[in-house]
């Protein structure tokens, strides 16, 4: 990987991948940065948030011109195939080359934001390119709640133009996002002693391509949370059924891959739950072919627990993961293909004290969009008893098609590649509309290299689209002159 093109971008890109970095997690990453700042003689300041930031002077001829910003996350997301040993606290990922594709081996790979870092620290160690005055942006906690962007000091910036290095699909300039807020419910339940002559058995979802709740949401892709429930909600309208546990999906950002369940009916029940699931999962093939070619449902006896949830909290929590949306809600009438409002049921959690965690995210470019679909899912969690909460939300950001930065980087794109880069939104959170809340002025863009399935352990990065990413990212800077 070392030797790819551009080599300074990929050695840099490589020595973070060596480097743990989970969200909340980032000091060891901050740490080589800082180091990074001092052994070359830049100027570097930290806000009381963490951001980080290293500012490199003009060369020569671009003094006058206005500072851009150049912005990047540090943190990453942290998901890793069930049969991974993998300690994201402590293990450097395993990256390899596999054709034109920077992959991970069993977790996700952190291209994402990663190539925004790497692409930051060559230009900051390069001598021979053409910019003007430069500050490198870099913020913590993006992945998990935007923590860095929303604690960034109003005068910690002093550049006009900021260009986001965090988007994932190539040839495409980025001008707009959603907004999001984030629904939790909390479930606390009661048990009773399992009933004598019953067969308990697992069931799992496992397989799923999951990724991004935003950039991936369109694909239709499985959830394993609703697949898993749809089958148990369906053996509850035929039998006895009893449920111990429910758990899938990790984190609020990511497309739940995989789910389990701990259950017990009437052991005369027993072969009318296997005819059930096959039934169920030909129908599943049926509908997700294509889209799903490794889903795998597998059922397991299991002892039987002492106790399970009282019939009557196993009923009603089935129900509200039933009624509970998840997926495309609206989409854009602006931008042709632009999903406007989704929602994520992203993952169900078994807590200490007989207590259930369900995770949610919503997320649309309207802020009425954005309202009404966190509405219905706190609805849904509420008609199931629980406790709801949900976060403060961050704000969209509306596209400027009259954008100066964005007229210099489509004349950049068209010079080197001879076409007009595509404008348009992305549907997942970007940090620029809480950079616009704090500092109105600033005119930007996001851009980024051809990345697939960020979020989970199939992410990919490719190599050809990252060499297209910074000489485009160059030719952008080069043009900034008087």
């Amino acid at each position: 990987m070392r030797n790819l093109q551009p080599q300074k971008l990929w050695n840099f890109f490589y020595q973070i991948t060596q480097i743990p970095r989970p969200s909340k997690k980032e000091e060891k990453i901050l740490a080589y940065l800082v180091n990074f700042a001092k052994s070359r003689n830049l100027p570097f300041a930290q806000d009381n948030s963490g951001n980080l930031l290293i500012k490199k002077p003009a060369t020569v001829g671009y003094e006058s011109q206005p500072t851009v910003i150049l912005q990047a996350h540090v943190d990453m997301v942290c998901e890793k195939n069930a049969d991974s040993t993998h300690n994201f606290d402590t293990d450097p990922i395993e990256a390899y080359v596999d054709g034109d594709w920077v992959k991970a081996k069993g977790t996700t790979l952190g291209a994402d934001n990663g190539v925004g870092i790497a692409m930051m620290l060559a230009i900051l160690d390069s001598d021979d390119l053409k910019h003007p005055a430069l500050e490198c942006l870099f913020t913590i906690d993006e992945e998990t709640g935007l923590t860095g962007a929303y604690g960034l000091a109003k005068d910690f910036l002093s550049g006009s133009i900021l260009i986001n290095l965090d988007s994932e699909d190539d040839g495409e300039v980025f001008i707009g996002c959603a907004g999001g807020i984030g629904t939790k419910a909390f479930f606390d339940y009661e048990t009773e002693a399992t009933p004598s002559g019953y067969f308990g058995f697992r069931v799992s979802v496992s397989g799923l391509s999951g990724g991004h709740s935003g950039g991936d949401i369109h694909l239709g892709r499985a959830n394993a949370n609703k697949v898993l429930n749809r089958y148990l909600w369906q053996l509850n309208q035929q039998m006895d059924l009893r449920l111990y546990s429910f758990e899938g999906g990790n984190l609020h950002n990511a497309i739940p891959r995989e789910a389990t369940a701990l259950c017990a009916v009437p052991h005369a029940e027993k072969e009318k739950v296997r005819a059930m699931l096959n039934m169920y999962i030909a129908t599943l093939e049926e509908r997700y072919q294509g889209i799903e070619p490794n889903l795998q449902i597998n059922l397991e006896s299991e002892a039987l627990p002492a106790s399970v949830m009282t019939k009557s909290f196993s009923d009603r929590f089935l129900n509200m993961l039933y009624a509970c949306p998840h997926g495309v809600k609206a989409m854009s009438r602006d931008i042709p293909g632009l999903v406007e409002t989704s929602t994520n049921l992203a993952s169900v959690k078994m807590k200490a004290g007989n207590l259930i965690e369900v995770n949610t995210s919503q997320r649309s470019s309207s802020n009425d969009g954005k309202t009404d679909i966190a509405s219905q899912v706190y609805a849904a969690l509420t008609l199931g008893g629980a406790e709801v909460k949900q976060s403060d939300g961050y704000p969209g950001w509306q596209p400027n098609k009259n954008s100066a930065i964005l007229k210099k980087a489509s004349a950049a794109y068209e010079k080197l590649f001879g076409k007009t880069p595509v404008q348009t939104a992305i549907h997942a959170g970007l940090e620029c509309g809480l950079f616009l809340e704090k500092y109105p002025h600033l005119d930007m863009i996001s851009m980024g290299p051809q990345m697939y399935d960020v979020h989970s352990p199939d992410e990919r990065v490719s190599i050809s689209s990252t060499e297209k990413s910074w000489k485009w990212l160059i030719e952008i800077l080069a043009s900034l002159h008087a």
